[in-house]
């Protein structure tokens, strides 16, 4: 079991500030949303990780309820941590979310203190840590206030088992009054996840002006629309994917594929050939030709797609007409 990571691991990968934090995140983080699960391999998990960190891919970031079932992506996080990098722990960000449902009855979902403390607890056992680098409030809860769970982050800071804290799918308003409280307390947020992708641009309506104004990093998932925007659909539905697989976590709707979608992604590819990369690679580099983003989010079922979706780092620079011409397809 002995892993020796690859020397030259720090020298392809791109670094950025995390909003106005001290922390620098890899361009390219890794996402244990899917392929981490009791029902995957682990010896490919394993892969996956030993590639990406080969890589300079230091961020690996996971939830409570990844899975299935949930809390397996954290317990096999665990065992592979221990087995390959526990002596690397001082060069990795792992992160950890509580805010879907875990366990039955009222204490199990959402965002009270007894939830989230509870939740945490659980997984750092689950990962055998001492404390996560950054540890994120999943989503809004309409029933809990806003200070009680933003107090309770502030909380987990000073108790020691987290670094820094996040939120994720927050919309702009409770963004900024999330921000407001927590940098009253003393604990700054460090940075926003929200789902972002070419078809899905929500977060340019405000988010990120928001994010850019008090300082916070920004940390985009399903930035592929959960495979919609590689090569993967270009023919239509494919077997074995996502939208193929109509129950199962990720399923995505059918619905979703539908003609006008295939047909932008067909006219997106042609941009993307044109510009010298596969469509996975231009809609990562997409996002990441932001400044103010201060990484991405990549799931990947085998080794081979990080190293695919890195060559995303060669060419993140777009033309006005590349822009334009992406821009009128999108709408």
């Amino acid at each position: 079991m002995n892993y020796l990571a690859n020397e030259n691991r720090y020298q392809s990968m791109e670094y950025r500030q995390c909003g106005n934090s001290g922390l620098l995140l890899p361009a390219i983080s890794l996402g244990l949303w899917h392929n981490f699960g009791h029902i995957d391999s682990l010896d490919n998990a394993r892969n996956i990780l030993k590639k990406a960190f080969d890589s300079g891919i230091t961020h690996f970031d996971l939830a409570n309820n990844y899975g299935p079932p949930a809390g397996s992506a954290e317990e096999n996080f665990g065992k592979i941590y221990k087995d390959n990098f526990v002596t690397y722990r001082d060069e990795l960000i792992i992160s950890t979310k509580a805010g879907w449902g875990m366990w039955p009855g009222p204490y199990g979902d959402w965002g009270s203190k007894k939830y989230l403390v509870s939740s945490l607890d659980q997984s750092l056992k689950r990962m055998g840590l001492e404390y996560v680098d950054i540890f994120y409030h999943h989503r809004p809860d309409p029933l809990t206030p806003l200070e009680e769970t933003m107090r309770t982050l502030d909380l987990m800071v000073r108790q020691g088992k987290a670094l820094y804290v996040g939120i994720s799918s927050y919309d702009p308003i409770e963004s900024a009054k999330a921000f407001s409280m927590l940098k009253q307390m003393g604990t700054p947020c460090l940075i926003h996840q929200p789902k972002y992708s070419m078809l899905d641009r929500w977060i340019e309506n405000g988010l990120l002006d928001v994010l850019e104004e008090n300082g916070i990093g920004c940390i985009p998932f399903s930035p592929l629309a959960q495979g919609l925007l590689t090569n993967k659909y270009l023919n239509g539905i494919p077997e074995g994917s996502r939208a193929a697989n109509k129950r199962g976590n990720g399923a995505i709707d059918e619905n979703q594929v539908s003609d006008l979608i295939i047909t932008k992604v067909k006219k997106l590819n042609v941009v993307a050939e044109a510009r010298g990369q596969n469509l996975a690679q231009m809609s990562l580099a997409w996002i990441l030709k932001d400044k103010r983003i201060s990484s991405v989010l990549i799931g990947v079922s085998k080794p081979e797609q990080i190293t695919d979706s890195l060559k995303c780092l060669e060419y993140y620079s777009f033309s006005n007409d590349e822009l334009n011409t992406i821009n009128s397809i999108l709408n």
